[in-house]
């Protein structure tokens, strides 16, 4: 399907997207719409023939478990709702623990890369070909940023996507963005990607901006597109027509001007950029032969991924062979967005807090890994604070007691709360097995 050339629809910029000329479609993030009813905005975007994709950020499809019916359940129903032609999601891990493991379930709150090795991948196709069950429109994958690598990985990325998509027919949704951020943070070669990855199952194409800071590409999709990104664009358009690509944007909106020139040079690389016969492109090795391979792909994924997520969020030891100061900048940007998530979610206690609230937030974070999303850290993290009798203004404590008690409990925690808080903490703490 012919897309064209889209926006990310952000209820902030709403306005500013409907008014922009030259819109043939745009994607909202699935978990931020109601499963039963549509933003205004969308309504009228939709009856003038505008295209909604919806694009979700919780499956976690590239996670160890399986896919929660649930959530799968419930893009299903918002892709209904858009009368969408297909639906996307992210080759990525957002939890970790649980039974696979007999350890404490964490959450990333971010997307986070999985290993480039066969069992990884046996166990992505499992969950893709499960999502695709329960789907009723085709799904895209998104290639994800990294500021992290995995050691021992068996495969490139281009090789691992084109292995995907034999296996489970997937469709491709690439974001040039983050091949920029791998070629940056990981020394990938966004060319040499472009080589191996499969260009005929790209559904579309991402866009968006960051910044570099000590060495580090940040895929914050809070700043403008750089020239970089672009040519990474005019490569991906050397090699393939994209049925669709498309500017994201996600924090510190620009002026609605400031969106039309990015679309406006997104639309001069994709014309200065002809296609032309690429070489053929290279495949990965295979792998072995079932026979030769050890069971158990899913548990040794499971074991993996939760070391990894308890180090970046619980302050475990660093499982072996990463790069712990890259680790250390990961933890960091996890809980730096944590807490602005959470600013987001309850405005209330940023207002409450005023500047101490980073500060403290970051603190309680540091000790108390999310496991239930970000509503319930808000719920948590005012507890946390108020079991520990702060704040200190005695003002602002009767405000955060009133906050909490609306939306958890009639009564404040007291002491009792701080036992099992300590216990819970201590459990939560310890590495997976």
């Amino acid at each position: 399907m012919e897309l064209g050339i889209g926006i990310g629809w952000r209820p902030e910029i709403a306005d500013a997207v409907e008014a922009l000329p030259g819109i043939d479609w745009v994607e909202a993030v699935a978990e931020n719409l109601c499963a039963d009813h549509l933003p205004e905005s969308l309504v009228r975007l939709r009856a003038r023939g505008v295209t909604v994709v919806p694009h979700g950020v919780s499956l976690g499809l590239g996670g160890a478990g399986r896919p929660d019916p649930g959530r799968l359940a419930g893009l299903a129903a918002r892709a209904g709702l858009l009368g969408a032609p297909l639906v996307t999601e992210h080759i990525a891990f957002v939890r970790a623990g649980g039974p696979l493991t007999a350890s404490p379930a964490l959450e990333a709150g971010h997307l986070l890369p999985v290993p480039r090795t066969w069992d990884a991948l046996d166990v992505l196709c499992e969950n893709v070909r499960i999502a695709q069950d329960s789907l009723p429109v085709p799904l895209a994958l998104e290639n994800i940023a990294a500021l992290i690598s995995w050691p021992d990985e068996e495969l490139t990325e281009g090789q691992f996507l084109a292995e995907l998509v034999e296996r489970t027919g997937v469709r491709l949704l690439i974001d040039v963005a983050n091949l920029h951020t791998n070629h940056v943070n990981r020394g990938e070669d966004p060319a040499t990607a472009l080589d191996e990855l499969p260009v005929e199952a790209i559904a579309y194409v991402h866009v968006a901006g960051g910044v570099e800071r000590d060495g580090v590409w940040h895929d914050t999709h809070a700043h403008p597109v750089t020239g970089p990104v672009l040519d990474v664009l005019g490569e991906l358009r050397s090699r393939v027509d994209p049925p669709g690509v498309l500017l994201e944007r996600d924090d510190d909106f620009p002026p609605a001007g400031e969106l039309a020139g990015e679309l406006a040079a997104i639309r001069d690389t994709l014309a200065s950029a002809a296609t032309a016969p690429g070489p053929d492109r290279r495949r990965a090795a295979r792998p072995p032969e079932p026979a030769e391979r050890a069971a158990g792909g899913r548990d040794r994924t499971a074991v993996a991924q939760a070391a990894l997520l308890s180090a970046l969020v619980a302050g475990t030891p660093a499982p072996d062979g990463f790069d712990h100061r890259r680790l250390g900048v990961q933890s960091r940007a996890l809980a730096a967005k944590r807490a602005d998530v959470v600013a987001k979610v309850a405005p209330e206690l940023p207002g409450i807090l005023g500047d101490g609230y980073r500060g403290a937030f970051l603190a309680y974070a540091r000790s108390r890994p999310m496991s239930a999303g970000y509503r319930r850290d808000a719920l948590d993290f005012a507890e946390h604070l108020l079991v520990a009798d702060r704040p200190s203004d005695e003002a602002a404590r009767r405000r955060l007691t009133r906050w909490w008690q609306e939306r958890a409990a009639p009564r404040p925690p007291r002491r009792g709360a701080r036992l099992v808080h300590a216990a819970r903490s201590a459990l939560l703490g310890r590495r997976p097995r």
